[in-house]
């Protein structure tokens, strides 16, 4: 009978860590939908400072829309010279909560770094971070694809 109790309890630990491992693998197929420009609004979606500079190497700001996500928006910024990102930063982030808070203290460095790095919106997202991530990559490629980067 104890060896019996045994296995079964060693079976259910197996089950439940393929299940977890197999439920973080997975990653949602969808993007969060852009929201409506904010009440006080950082630069409008889509927004271009004018360039600066001489012949066909310009500096420009483009602003990305406002993406909401489960826990709050994502707006992205960035600067780019000729077709280089030389800036990016998150206008908003999710703020709503003490814990949104702390996971965006890190993750939208983290986020910002690898678009620098990358040039581009093909950057990994942030663990623990998911929804910003998405938010932020999304706004992200709307603020490339104005940019024509």
């Amino acid at each position: 009978m104890r060896a019996h109790s045994v296995r079964r309890t060693v079976l259910t630990c197996v089950a439940t860590a393929t299940v977890t491992v197999l439920a973080l693998s997975l990653k949602p197929h969808h993007l969060p939908v852009a929201a409506a420009p904010p009440t006080t609004p950082p630069p409008a979606a889509g927004s271009a400072s004018p360039g600066t500079g001489t012949g066909s190497t310009t500096t420009r700001t483009v602003t990305g829309p406002t993406v909401q996500t489960r826990y709050g928006p994502v707006q992205v910024q960035l600067t780019v010279h000729g077709s280089e990102i030389t800036a990016a930063r998150a206008l908003r982030q999710p703020n709503g909560d003490a814990r949104s808070v702390q996971i965006n203290r890190t993750a939208i460095p983290a986020l910002v770094g690898e678009t620098l790095h990358t040039q581009s919106a093909h950057v990994d997202a942030v663990s623990g971070a998911t929804y910003t991530s998405e938010g932020y990559l999304s706004s992200l490629q709307s603020a490339l694809d104005q940019a024509h980067v």
